[in-house]
């Protein structure tokens, strides 16, 4: 079992940044791929970016290429989603989610490629 807690979000203007955190318990962090998601009102969730056990590998969605960078401390056993320049278009409730098997996956993008979620923490951006 995989516990995971985020932390961090707010209301931000246009070109502003957040930090999100995502806290981990109940297994070894270095252990699980870490991924973050997000949902906006009426819309599907949708991969955001995706970083390996180790942190050697990471991967992210277009929309947020450039602006956003996956991070993690093993020691910490915390994930971390730094946004800039955000635009109105990234509000959404994020979610930070674990893989715990034990390759990298393959569909990293898709929400099923991972077995626990977190409760999500809002992110609005005001025009």
């Amino acid at each position: 079992q995989v516990q995971l807690v985020e932390s961090g979000g707010g209301l931000v203007q246009t070109g502003g940044s957040l930090r999100l955190s995502c806290a981990a318990s109940g297994r070894t962090f270095s252990g699980i791929t870490m991924g973050w998601f997000r949902q906006a009102p009426g819309k599907e969730r949708e991969f955001v970016a995706v970083i390996s056990r180790g942190g050697g590998r990471t991967y992210y969605a277009d929309s947020v290429k450039g602006r956003f960078t996956i991070s993690r401390d093993n020691a910490k056993n915390t994930g971390y989603l730094q946004m800039n320049s955000l635009k109105p278009e990234d509000t959404a409730v994020y979610y930070c989610a674990a893989d715990s098997t034990q390759y990298f996956p393959d569909t990293y993008y898709r929400v099923e490629s991972y077995d626990y979620w977190g409760q999500g923490t809002q992110v609005t951006v005001s025009s």
